[in-house]
């Protein structure tokens, strides 16, 4: 487990942080961590604190972007690992080998009105993602913990189905390049 950067801030764990005490922490822990207000201690203690401001500047990258940030909170708790497959539900699954087929075409005869269904469909797909996990996301912070493993599993889900379309969306951005 790598260090707890909601801890690091002293922020509760959640998906949706309030961004501006985000924002003011990380500011906050940069004037106190700076290597240049502490050149003239022990060796030691600059160590430190260039380790401080090492882990200020990851926690804080980390946090500030969401999907780094849900990656991050869904690796904190052992569920998004190298290696570890999970298993996705088969309608989805049928789904983006539907997309796939669709863009081998695409790849064999280049179509511009079926680029952009397909763009369309993906893009319909997320946003019905979207919309599903928001409520789950909003209300993590407020869940009790014994709630919170069955909203970490759907995060999961959501978090690998949004991988998959992203990929989809990449090839359609690459044959939209090339025509």
């Amino acid at each position: 487990m790598s260090a707890d950067y909601f801890a690091f801030y002293g922020l509760p764990e959640s998906f949706r942080p309030d961004e501006a005490a985000l924002k003011r922490h990380y500011y906050a822990k940069s004037r106190e961590t700076h290597p240049d207000f502490h050149a003239t201690t022990s060796p030691e203690n600059q160590a430190e604190m260039l380790r401080q401001a090492t882990l200020n500047t990851d926690a804080y990258r980390t946090l500030a972007h969401p999907d780094q940030r849900m990656a991050y909170l869904l690796r904190q708790h052992g569920l998004l690992a190298e290696g570890k497959q999970e298993q996705l539900p088969p309608d989805f699954l049928m789904d983006v080998m539907d997309l796939n087929e669709q863009l081998m075409e695409l790849e064999l005869d280049a179509d511009s009105a079926g680029t952009a269904q397909v763009a369309a469909e993906v893009t319909d797909l997320a946003d019905t993602l979207d919309a599903g996990i928001e409520p789950v996301l909003a209300g993590y912070e407020q869940l009790p913990a014994d709630h919170r493993p069955a909203a970490l599993q759907q995060i999961l889900t959501y978090y690998l189905k949004k991988r998959y379309l992203l990929r989809i969306q990449q090839q359609l951005a690459t044959f939209a390049a090339r025509s």
